[in-house]
This record gives C-alpha cells, sequence and structure tokens, in this order.
C-alpha cells in the first residue's frame, strides 16, 4: 500500500493514495495518543476474502473519505461513492508556514470533467485536521460527501447540531435475511430523533450507540436552518474520549449516519465490521447522483443536493475532523459554540472544555 504520512505536533496523518482514504489519524492529548477513526479489520488481512464485485473503496475502508458522487453512481459511468473514493490520488506538495503546514494530493482521475483536489492543513497546537476539496471545472451537478468512520468497542453517544428531521431510505439496507439485517423502519421521517420508529414496531434514539445488536441502517438528518456552525460529537465509552466533525450547514446540509454493527453477513464484512458509526456530512440525495441532480424530495423544500460544475470555476467543499480525551466519568455533549480562536465544548453536567481552533477555515 502507498501512503503518504505527514505530521505536526499534537496530529499525525497518513492518506492511502490507491483511493484516497485516511488510513490512519493520531491525535496527542496530554500523554494519550488517541486514534479517533475507524479502519475496516479486513485492510490489513492478507487472507480477506473478497468477492470479484467489491469496490476499491470497501477493500481500502478506512477512516475518511471524499465521495464524488455520494452513493449510486449513476450519471457517470463508475463505483458507488466514486473515482474519488476508488481510485489513486497523487500527492503534489506540502508547504510549511511559520504555525503549520498544508498537504495536497490530486485525483488522477476526473469526475464530471471536473479536476478534484484534497488539502489537509494542520496547525501546530491544533488537534483538528482542517480538509478542503476542490471540484474545478467540469460539466453538469455532482453530489457530494465526507465519509468519517468512528470505532467504538463498548458503545457511545452522538451529540449533534440543531437537526430539522431525519429520514430512512425507501427500503432498509439489509432486505434479505439470509445476508443481513436492519433494524430502523424504512420510509420513514420524523422530526424526534430520539424516538425514530424501528420495523418491528418500536423506537430508538438515534444518538445513542449501538441501537441493538446484528443490525446495519442508515438515516440521513437535515439541518435545522439558521446556524453557522454544523457540529457532530461522538463520546465514546470505553475509549474515554470524543471525536469532533465539524462543517458548514450552507455547504453540506445533510448529516447522514450509517450505523454498521455486524448486520452485513456476506464477505468482506462476514458479520465481524462492528462498533461502527459514520457521520456522513453531505450536499446530496441519499438515493444516488442521479436523484441529487433532479428534483427531489429534499431540493422541493430548499435543501440542496449537488454542486453546479462549471468550467474555470472551483466548487469548494471544507470540513474539520478532531479529538480530545474525555475522562472515564465524561458526559455527553449538549452544545458547541466558537469564540476567537477556542472552540468550547459544553457537556450536560455543565462542565466546559476548550480546544484551539481556527474559525476563519469554515468562514472563508
Amino acid at each position: 500500500m502507498a501512503t503518504y504520512s505527514f505530521d505536526l505536533d499534537p496530529v499525525s496523518v497518513s492518506i492511502d493514495l490507491s483511493v484516497g482514504h485516511i488510513a490512519e489519524l493520531k491525535i496527542r492529548d496530554g500523554n494519550r495518543i488517541l486514534s479517533p477513526l475507524h479502519r475496516a479489520p479486513w485492510v490489513d488481512d492478507l487472507e480477506a476474502d473478497f468477492p470479484p464485485d467489491t469496490p476499491a473503496n470497501v477493500r481500502r475502508l478506512s477512516g475518511d473519505f471524499f465521495c464524488a458522487p455520494f452513493g449510486r453512481n449513476d450519471i457517470e459511468e463508475g463505483p458507488s461513492h466514486g473515482w474519488s473514493a476508488n481510485s489513486a490520488w497523487d500527492h503534489i506538495e506540502t508547504t510549511r508556514q511559520e504555525n503549520g503546514l498544508t498537504a495536497v494530493f490530486r485525483l488522477q482521475r476526473k469526475v464530471m470533467g471536473a479536476i478534484v483536489e484534497k488539502r489537509i492543513s494542520l496547525i501546530a497546537g491544533h488537534p483538528f485536521i482542517y480538509q478542503e476539496h476542490s471540484l474545478t471545472g467540469g460539466e453538469g451537478s455532482v453530489s457530494v460527501a465526507h465519509h468519517v468512520m468512528v470505532h467504538m468497542a463498548g458503545g457511545g453517544d452522538l451529540a449533534i447540531s440543531p437537526k430539522w428531521l431525519a429520514q430512512t431510505l425507501p427500503e432498509p439496507l439489509e432486505t434479505d435475511p439470509a445476508r443481513g439485517r436492519s433494524l430502523l423502519a424504512a420510509g420513514t421521517e420524523t422530526a424526534d430523533l430520539a424516538r425514530f420508529p424501528l420495523a418491528d414496531g418500536g423506537v430508538a434514539d438515534l444518538t445513542a450507540y449501538p441501537l441493538g445488536d446484528v443490525h446495519e441502517d442508515f438515516a440521513a438528518l437535515v439541518e435545522r436552518p439558521g446556524h453557522s456552525l454544523g457540529w457532530s460529537v461522538v463520546s465514546r465509552k470505553l475509549e474515554c474520549d470524543r471525536i469532533i466533525v465539524l462543517k458548514r450547514p450552507d455547504a453540506l446540509p445533510l448529516t447522514m449516519l450509517w450505523m454498521s454493527n455486524g448486520g452485513r453477513h456476506y464477505a468482506p464484512w462476514s458479520s465481524r465490521h462492528t462498533g461502527v458509526l459514520g457521520i456522513e456530512d453531505a450536499r446530496a440525495s441519499p438515493l444516488g447522483h442521479a436523484d441529487s441532480c433532479r428534483e427531489n424530495s429534499l431540493n422541493q423544500r430548499g435543501i440542496p443536493t449537488a454542486f453546479q460544475l462549471e468550467e474555470g470555476m472551483a466548487s469548494t467543499v471544507r470540513q474539520i475532523i478532531g479529538a480530545c480525551a474525555s475522562g472515564k466519568d465524561g458526559d455527553s455533549i449538549r452544545d458547541v459554540t466558537v469564540e476567537t480562536d477556542r472552540l468550547f465544548l459544553m457537556s450536560q453536567d455543565g462542565r466546559v472544555g476548550t480546544l484551539a481552533y481556527d474559525p476563519a477555515f469554515l468562514s472563508a
């Protein structure tokens, strides 16, 4: 595997250049080294069983990757989640500034004729990676998403910026009991994330993970209008840490949750992909590229689901991922705010944690 690694205290990053995934992210917090992102168990298994049609993004499933388009790739020929998640990237350059560095990568293929570049910046003393993806030129429209994945060995809770509603796909992710199992009721929409309907008539709290034993589920959450910062914070119980994902709601109005807890029985999943929560900030329709680019149930309500590509123009997507220790008695988060150069995490019990942070990155 060809990787490119770079670091600046307290963060180190490795990029899998064969697919553009973050292969490893480590963040130092005091005397602890945190590993906030997930890596599928088969990636490093030399004897893993892959059916012939397994896409590269599943074979190399790691950390976070950029989807262009998100999900079903049904306009331009290509694999699910696009070539940006399935094909090779080149490292272009790494530049160093007085208190930071930026590594630049370029996708070897084009997406809808657009050149795709990835820029990951580190700032000395900041427990975050500052990511930017740009699509320059091209023609037509494209949906996009980040595909952040967190592993929880003993469960955890999810705190999120205010959401307008949550909805599931018309059909569950797994429909054949011989191949897997889903728990959430399909084709459902509700504003109450703590009582999302289950297929068996019960309810589940989408902010507490896992939802149950042996399941594979997906829900799309729509940001509530009027907020300048979108955020997700996963507080992991056994790991005693918090994973923080930040975005601009106007650029990425959806946060899609992929809940993978042993609910796929076929290879390479083989019921061993457990405790994984995907936090997929997106400008997309969950139904795929074609649906994102036409009139759909989301953009009919004013929620953008694609970027328009144009020769000589660039569409830019920014997102931030970070982590911090929480301690054994860490309480869940109720709010995230920004003041000058600090990010404030406010817990349910009233405690406040602060992290060094660059607010200009998302406001640009």
